[in-house]
């Protein structure tokens, strides 16, 4: 008596072209992040993998944990960093961060 009838709407179907293009922005976002975040790192790992390959005797380096040394001996995991006379650590080379120009430590 007080209440009247309810009616459902018909909805429309969605349309192929609307739901591509509510998909553009999601798509968008994954090309800038990669472009952005993980080409840049992805280059950054293969420079440091090309330069601990390239590790010789005599190289002066720089580790992960801040020693500075002379490489005195070179291994397939680990070298040998001479850091002072006479004293010698080994560290494992992919702790070596940056390879120091010829005659950086004798400052």
């Amino acid at each position: 008596m007080f209440i009247s009838n309810a009616f459902a709407q018909a909805a429309a179907a969605p349309s192929a072209q609307s739901s591509l293009l509510s998909m553009l922005p999601l798509v968008l976002m994954f090309v800038v992040l990669y472009f952005v975040m993980i080409r840049p790192q992805m280059k950054r790992q293969k420079e440091h993998r090309k330069m601990i390959e390239a590790l010789g005797k005599g190289d002066e380096v720089i580790t992960a944990g801040g020693l500075l040394g002379k490489i005195s001996k070179v291994g397939e995991v680990y070298v040998g960093l001479e850091i002072t006379d006479g004293v010698e650590v080994q560290v494992q080379r992919s702790s070596v961060v940056q390879v120091l120009p010829k005659g950086s430590l004798k400052g």
